[in-house]
């Protein structure tokens, strides 16, 4: 891609300066961050937004307050996604160079913005053939999806029923757990039961209509609670001898959030056939949004989009994720002319 490079030491980022909805955060023209040694900066091209970013910009559940800040976010930009190039890198750096296409999580988020600073090691090259809007869109949801499966030990030949599969996370679980050879159940709601069937679940249910308790019991090799609404122990009915709940998220109140379910089911998980309930705190892990962005790349993996923002939309497209009810996922495209070898003017920081 040819470009004409000017310097700049500022940028646009969307910022809160308090908790709140989206109405609270406001675009506003801040320094561009400096690497550390073991540092990139990243001009950002998209970031998808995720349910942390929601919790994130209320501060909630309040346990959160005490690690994030208490009464304001020591990150005040959302963005934990982020496809984006290289600008510049950290003394310590030596796996990129400026001008790499790179993607991963950032820490604490910041990928609202037109740059960011993120831990080179969080990152992964994007493949040639990966556009930066999908590559954005892989790696929390289909990290916490991959971590999922593997916290079930969902194998071929398996029957693994999914609550709450047309979000980001689920959309993920059902094609990862096809490609693994399983024969997917999926509860979803209705407008969503053709898209997940596209996406590979032999069975889908509107969860309206079809209660957790009138499926089958004793039929699943691994359950991924990805809705956190069902009691645990039917939950956990519905498993096979030997079968694996694994609780991906759950509602436990404004203190504890998806916590107080997560501390349930290890109480619920004692006894009861070796049926084991396992709660799942999925963390960043970019050897699998290695493997995420090669299956995107080869066609194998599919990132449903819902919908997608320009970056001076970045509020709307919050409110959009607060509003909950998000099919697959929400991405901002910060520069939607970066995969189209656009020629122009493109400001890079200075150092």
């Amino acid at each position: 891609m040819s470009e004409n490079i000017t310097t700049t030491r500022t940028m646009t980022a969307w910022r809160q300066s308090r908790y709140g909805g989206p109405e609270i955060v406001s675009a506003e023209r801040v320094d561009v961050p400096a690497p550390g040694d073991h540092d990139v900066l990243l001009r950002v091209r998209a970031t998808s937004l995720n349910a942390a970013d929601h919790h994130l910009l209320r501060g909630e559940p309040l346990l959160l307050r005490l690690g994030l800040g208490l009464r304001r976010p020591r990150n005040a930009t959302r963005g934990i996604d982020v496809a984006a190039t290289v600008v510049a890198v950290g003394a310590r750096v030596t796996q990129f160079a400026r001008g790499d296409e790179v993607m991963g999580e950032l820490p604490g988020g910041g990928a609202l913005a037109e740059f960011a600073v993120s831990p080179a090691a969080r990152l992964v090259a994007r493949p040639a053939g990966l556009d930066a809007v999908t590559a954005a869109a892989l790696p929390l949801a289909g990290g916490t999806a991959w971590q999922a499966l593997e916290a079930g030990a969902v194998a071929d030949g398996q029957r693994v029923l999914v609550i709450g599969a047309s979000g980001g996370v689920g959309t993920y679980t059902v094609q990862l757990a096809v490609l693994r050879g399983a024969e997917v159940w999926a509860l979803t709601g209705a407008r969503s039961e053709q898209l997940v069937a596209e996406l590979g679940a032999r069975r889908t249910f509107d969860y309206r209509v079809t209660d957790v308790d009138a499926l089958p019991a004793a039929t699943f090799d691994a359950v991924l609670d990805i809705a956190g609404t069902a009691p645990l122990r039917t939950l956990k009915a519905l498993l096979r001898p030997g079968g694996t709940l694994v609780v991906v998220a759950g509602d436990g109140g404004r203190m504890l959030g998806p916590l107080g379910r997560m501390l349930r089911a290890v109480f619920v998980s004692i006894g009861g056939a070796g049926r084991r309930i396992r709660p799942l705190a999925a963390v960043a892990k970019p050897e699998v949004t290695r493997e995420l962005a090669s299956l995107a790349a080869a066609g194998r993996l599919r990132a449903v989009i819902e919908r997608t923002f320009t970056l001076s939309e970045a509020r709307e497209a919050l409110a959009h994720i607060d509003a909950g009810r998000t099919v697959g996922k929400v991405v901002v495209d910060v520069d939607p002319f970066a995969d189209q070898g656009r020629t122009g003017r493109r400001s890079t920081p200075e150092f």
